[in-house]
């Protein structure tokens, strides 16, 4: 699963470094699940890319972040698999052991970097800050089976 951001800029720093910064673009939030695939990441991957949120001359959402030659920040993200049902302490069994999702946020971004330049990115399992401006406000929660 993923969490879309439209963004005008945003950076990732892990203990004051910066590892990832873009301009216009997508800030994407990365969870895998532990049925995930190597062919949803490819589906996620080619899904960003065409997505149609960017707004073309008319102020119609009908561009892509290939169409606007924009950045992908790609930043792994294990608490979207947040399960809050059950009380105040969120459960996160949902998400996918460490080593599959460690594996398939990497071929998420080697498929995003064979396909489209800049990315960028985060570092799986560190503690990040994100720093963002979201331009519209346009999030998306994608989800692909």
């Amino acid at each position: 699963m993923a969490l879309v951001q439209r963004v005008s800029h945003a950076c990732v720093t892990v203990a004051g470094r910066e590892t990832g910064r873009i301009g216009p673009g997508l800030l994407v939030l990365v969870c895998a699940e532990p049925a995930d695939t190597d062919a949803q990441a490819r589906k996620l991957v080619d899904k960003l890319l065409k997505l149609r949120i960017f707004s073309d001359d008319a102020g119609k959402m009908n561009r892509s972040v290939v169409d606007v030659a924009g950045g992908l920040l790609v930043i792994s993200q294990f608490t979207l698999a947040a399960d809050t049902s059950g009380g105040n302490r969120p459960s996160f069994t949902g998400a996918a052991p460490a080593p599959l999702g460690r594996r398939l946020y990497e071929r998420v971004l080697e498929l995003a970097r064979e396909a489209h330049a800049p990315v960028a990115s985060g570092e799986f399992g560190a503690d990040m800050q994100v720093a963002l401006v979201n331009d519209g406000p346009v999030t998306i929660p994608m989800r692909i089976l």
